[in-house]
C-alpha cells in the first residue's frame, strides 16, 4: 500500500532559496524581453506585450492578493526565502512598478511607431479629421451609448461595485441638473460586450489599418451623457480584485454547487490593484484609491491606454504574415502517415506525439475512432482544461449516447476554467456519461485517457498520457508530450489510477505509474539521492530535469546535495526557480535556464542517468509541493528505446544547446540571456519546426 508522504523539514538557510513572487516577476521581464526583441516579427512583439499584461493581471489576482490577505491577516509567517509577506509585497511593489513602466516604454517609443510604420495606425483623438470624427460619432450613437450607465454620485447614487478588470472611467463634473443635483464625480463603465479596438473604414484613414480605441470613443463623447454639465476631467481606470475561489473543507457538502455559488463573487473579491491613466488628476486618483481601500503603492499610474490586454486582438485582425511567424503544418510520427488506424498503430508499437511540431490530431482520431467502434465499450478521461467548444467533448457526448460506458473525471477547481468546466460536466451528465470530480481537496491534474475495446483475446485497455491538456488550441502553442500505448503494465497503472479516483480504497502499487500524492515526491528523491551515491563512488552522476516550475525545498535540497557530491545537474525551467545554481560549495555543478520564444515550453521531462539504465519519465507535475503533495499527478516512463531516444534528442538536447532563446541563471538569481559571441546562433523550437513540420 502506498502511503501518503509529508514535506520534510528544511535544512538549509533561507539564502539558498529565491522567492517565488520576485521569481515569478522576474519570468515576465524574460516574456517582455520577447517584445524587445528586433528578430521576432512586429506584430508577435505586441502578442509578447499583451502576454505580459494578461500574466500580470493573473500575477495580481492570485499571487498579490495572497499577500494581501496574509497582511491582512497578520501572519509573519517566514518563506523558505526568509521573508515575510510584508517584506515580499514591498519587493513585489517595486519590481512591478518597474516592469509595468518599462513594459509602456516599449509600447510607446518602440511598437507603436513600428505599427505606425506598417500601416498599423492608432488614430489619436487630437488628430481626429471631419470625416473620421462623424463616423466615430455615428459609431457612438449606434453601438455604444445604448449600452452606457452613467452612474452620478450622490446619496441615492453610490460608487457602484466596479467588476474585477472592466474598463471604467471617473468623471469630474460641475454645475446643477434640472433635479437641483450638484455635480462632483460619476462613474461609467465601458461595455463589455464591445470591442476594445475599432478599425475605420481605409476611405478614411488612407492606411491598410487605421483603427481608435473604445475609450478614445468614449472620451470624445463622454459629455453627451451629462446634458447641461461641465466636464472638467475624464479618466480611465481599472481595478484587480482577488480572484482566488476559497472553498471551505469543512463546510462544503456539494462541491459542484459551493463552486457555482462562488463564482459570480470572484468579479467583486477584494482590490489588489488601481490602474489609472497618468493625467488623472491627484484629487480623482485619491478618491479612487479611497474607494478601493488601497494604498499609494497599489496604484500604477501608466502613460497610454489603461490595460494593454486590449491589444491582443490586433495581431489577429492584421492580415499581415510578413509581420507574423510563418505558418506551419504539424507533422506525424511515421507509424501515423498514412492512412492510420489508432488502435491498429498502437497495437504495433508505442506512439509519441511532439506538440506543436506533431499534430495532436492522433489524440482526437484515438476518440472519434473509439466513440465509433462498436468493440469499444469503455472510455475514461481526465479534464482540466480542454476548451468550451472542444472537439474532444463532441467525441465524449457522442460515445455516451451511443451507449458506450463513459467516464469523466472533470477538475472544478481548474483556475479561471471553473465556469468551463461546469458547462462541460452538465452536457456530458444530460447524455447518461458518468462524471465525477476528482478527490476533494486534491486537483486532478493528470493527463489521461483510456479505452477499452473488446478483441479476440478479452479486453484491451489503450492509453494516452500526456504532459498538456486536452486542448486543441493550445497544442498549437504549447511545447507537450503524449504517449499513446496499450502497454498492458502501463494501462494497469492508469485504470488503477481511475479506480481510486472515482471510487474509494487504498492506494496500490503500480507497476510503472508515479503518482501524487503518494509515490512521485519520494520516487524523484530516491533517483537524486541514487546519482549521489554514485558521484560518491566515483561513477557518473548526472541529472537533466524539464519543467514549469521548481520550488520544492526538500527536492531543491537533494539537487544541492547531488551537486556537493559531483553529480551534472541540467535544469531547464521556464518560469519560477527557487534555486540558485553556480553557489559555489553549494551548487557549482548545476545549472539552470530558461528557454522563451514562439511557443509555450510546458513539458515535463525527468531523466536520471541511472548508472547508463537512464531512467527517464514524463509528467503533467513541476517540482513544486502543490503538485507533489495537493494534485492527482502521474509521471511516465517512456520503455521504448527509440522513443526515449526520441525524448532527449528533441526534448533535452536542444534546449541544453540553444543560444538565441535561452536565458541562464546566475548564482545571484538573475537571469542573462545567452548569446553566441560568433554570430550564428541555434534555437531549439526553430530547429523542432524546421525538422518536424511543412511550412504552410
Amino acid at each position: 500500500m502506498e502511503a501518503m508522504p509529508t514535506p520534510a523539514a528544511r535544512r538549509y538557510p533561507p539564502e539558498h532559496f529565491i522567492n517565488r513572487e520576485l521569481s515569478l516577476l522576474a519570468f515576465n521581464r524574460r516574456v517582455l524581453a520577447q517584445a524587445a526583441d528586433e528578430r521576432v516579427p512586429l506584430l508577435e512583439r505586441l502578442r509578447f506585450l499583451c502576454i505580459v499584461s494578461s500574466n500580470m493581471d493573473e500575477f495580481f489576482e492570485i499571487r498579490v492578493a495572497g499577500l494581501k490577505e496574509q497582511m491582512k491577516l497578520g501572519s509573519h509567517a517566514i518563506s523558505a526565502d526568509g521573508l515575510s509577506p510584508d517584506e515580499v509585497y514591498r519587493r513585489v511593489a517595486l519590481e512591478a512598478h518597474a516592469l509595468i513602466a518599462e513594459q509602456y516604454a516599449l509600447w510607446n517609443e518602440a511598437i507603436l511607431p513600428k505599427l505606425h510604420a506598417e500601416g498599423v495606425v492608432f488614430l489619436r483623438r487630437s488628430e481626429w479629421t471631419a470625416e473620421q470624427q462623424a463616423w466615430i460619432r455615428e459609431y457612438f450613437v449606434g453601438e455604444v451609448m445604448p449600452m452606457l450607465t452613467p452612474i452620478g454620485l450622490d446619496p441615492a447614487h453610490p460608487f457602484p461595485r466596479v467588476l474585477n478588470k472592466s474598463l471604467n472611467f471617473a468623471i469630474e463634473l460641475s454645475g446643477h441638473d434640472d433635479f437641483g443635483r450638484t455635480g462632483g464625480a460619476a462613474i461609467v463603465q465601458a461595455p463589455r460586450a464591445l470591442p476594445r479596438v475599432i478599425r475605420l473604414p481605409k476611405s478614411l484613414t488612407g492606411v491598410d489599418y487605421g483603427v481608435v480605441f473604445l475609450s478614445s470613443i468614449m472620451h470624445q463623447h463622454v459629455h453627451e451623457l451629462f446634458p447641461g454639465m461641465t466636464i472638467s476631467g475624464c479618466h480611465q481606470f481599472r481595478v484587480t480584485r482577488n480572484s482566488d475561489l476559497w472553498v471551505d473543507d469543512e463546510e462544503v457538502k456539494n462541491l459542484r454547487t459551493t463552486i457555482q455559488g462562488e463564482l459570480p463573487q470572484r468579479h467583486f473579491g477584494d482590490a489588489v490593484r488601481l490602474e489609472i491613466a497618468d493625467n488623472c488628476s491627484p484629487v480623482m486618483a485619491e478618491f479612487l484609491l479611497q474607494q478601493f481601500g488601497l494604498d499609494r503603492d497599489d496604484l500604477y499610474q501608466v502613460p497610454g491606454i489603461v490595460n494593454l490586454v486590449r491589444l491582443i486582438s490586433v495581431p489577429d485582425q492584421v492580415e499581415r504574415p510578413d509581420l507574423k511567424y510563418a505558418a506551419f503544418q504539424p507533422g506525424l510520427p511515421k507509424v501515423l502517415t498514412k492512412r492510420y488506424d489508432v488502435f491498429a498503430s498502437i497495437r504495433k508499437q508505442d506512439v509519441l506525439v511532439h506538440h506543436p511540431f506533431q499534430s495532436f490530431s492522433p489524440v482526437i482520431q484515438m476518440l472519434e475512432q473509439a466513440a465509433d467502434d462498436p468493440a469499444v465499450v469503455a472510455i475514461k478521461m481526465t479534464v482540466y482544461r480542454t476548451g468550451t467548444d472542444s472537439v474532444l467533448l463532441e467525441h465524449l457526448l457522442r460515445a455516451a449516447q451511443l451507449g458506450k460506458e463513459v467516464t469523466v473525471v472533470v477538475e472544478l477547481m481548474a483556475r479561471f476554467d471553473e465556469e468551463a468546466n461546469l458547462n462541460i460536466a452538465t452536457k456530458l451528465e444530460d447524455v447518461g456519461a458518468h462524471v465525477v470530480y476528482g478527490v476533494f481537496g486534491y486537483k486532478t491534474h493528470a493527463k489521461l485517457l483510456m479505452v477499452l475495446r473488446r478483441e479476440e483475446n478479452g479486453y484491451r485497455r489503450y492509453v494516452h498520457l500526456g504532459t498538456g491538456n486536452y486542448h486543441p488550441r493550445t497544442t498549437r502553442l504549447y511545447t507537450d508530450f503524449g504517449l499513446m500505448t496499450c502497454n498492458p503494465e502501463i494501462a494497469a497503472d492508469v485504470g488503477d489510477v481511475f479506480k481510486q479516483i472515482t471510487g474509494m480504497g487504498k492506494a496500490g502499487e503500480l507497476k510503472h505509474l508515479w503518482r501524487a500524492p503518494f509515490t512521485l515526491h519520494s520516487n524523484i528523491i530516491a533517483c537524486i539521492k541514487a546519482e549521489t551515491e554514485a558521484a560518491k563512488a566515483s561513477r557518473r552522476g548526472l541529472v537533466i530535469a524539464k519543467m514549469n516550475s521548481l520550488l520544492d525545498p526538500e527536492t531543491i535540497e537533494a539537487l544541492y546535495e547531488a551537486s556537493q557530491a559531483g553529480v551534472k545537474i541540467d535544469l531547464i525551467v521556464r518560469g519560477v526557480c527557487a534555486l540558485r545554481p553556480g553557489v559555489k560549495g553549494l551548487s557549482d555543478n548545476i545549472r539552470v535556464r530558461s528557454i522563451i520564444g514562439r511557443f509555450l515550453e510546458h513539458h515535463r521531462i525527468f531523466y536520471f542517468y541511472a548508472d547508463g539504465a537512464e531512467r527517464l519519465y514524463l509528467s503533467s507535475a513541476d517540482w513544486m509541493e502543490r503538485n507533489f503533495f495537493r494534485r492527482i499527478e502521474v509521471a511516465f516512463p517512456v520503455l521504448d528505446k527509440k522513443l526515449k531516444l526520441r525524448v532527449i534528442k528533441e526534448g533535452l538536447r536542444p534546449y541544453l544547446a540553444d543560444d538565441s532563446q535561452a536565458w541562464d541563471m546566475e548564482s545571484d538569481g538573475q537571469y542573462r540571456m545567452r548569446r553566441n559571441k560568433r554570430g550564428a546562433s541555434f534555437s531549439a523550437q526553430e530547429s523542432l519546426l524546421a525538422d518536424m513540420t511543412t511550412a504552410v
